[in-house]
């Protein structure tokens, strides 16, 4: 599992092996199964999550019970909890496997040592960080500025692999819109 880790820091962070084999020492593998729980309301996030293998969801459940789906990430990805994990501080969300997954951990003082000991990591974090947040201000605008179609093919394109492993309701959550408005819109698509 964590060769496919090293060859990923190795390419995008340019790590030496010295530096690769401090990741490992505080990487944790781990295998999560499908609905299984990375994360819970309520707790603490104390690590950040690579994607070896899978999908997992980031999501808040509402007053009325719906899922509210904030994130997906799928292999090459991270995920975790910003607010949470920056101040220690319980989670409003939940982070679950929609696939069976492999994924590495590595708790967040491991993580900050990591980052003041190894330059090259901490700039490709840094960029990392840099290109989420630039990810989910586009994804505010697109969400109060698009509509129903606009949304759905900004998915398709910018997530085309992604549309076949998410359940259409789960789609419909991430955009924000029902299931049924966006099962018309697909349709609709499809007709084209």
């Amino acid at each position: 599992m964590f060769e496919e880790f090293e060859k990923y820091l190795k390419e995008k962070a340019n790590l030496t092996a010295d530096e690769i084999n401090a990741v490992r020492a505080v990487s944790i593998e781990k295998t999560i199964r499908k609905r299984q729980y990375l994360l819970q309301e309520g707790d603490v996030c104390h690590n950040n999550c690579f994607v070896v293998k899978g999908c997992l969801r980031m999501y808040k459940v509402g007053d009325d019970g719906s899922e509210h789906i904030i994130r997906f990430a799928v292999e090459n990805w991270w995920i975790s909890d910003r607010e949470s994990y920056n101040n220690d501080k319980a989670s409003e969300y939940n982070i679950d496997a929609m696939e069976n997954c492999e994924v590495i951990l590595i708790d967040k003082p491991d993580f900050d040592r990591l980052l003041t000991t190894i330059p090259n990591l901490k700039k490709f974090i840094d960029g990392l960080l840099a290109r989420s947040y630039d990810a989910f201000q586009k994804r505010i605008i697109n969400a109060i500025s698009l509509n129903t179609e606009e949304k759905y093919q900004n998915f398709m394109k910018q997530f085309p692999d992604m549309f076949y492993r998410i359940p259409l309701h789960m789609i419909a959550s991430y955009l924000g819109v029902s299931r049924e408005t966006l099962s018309r819109v697909r349709s609709q698509s499809v007709q084209k």
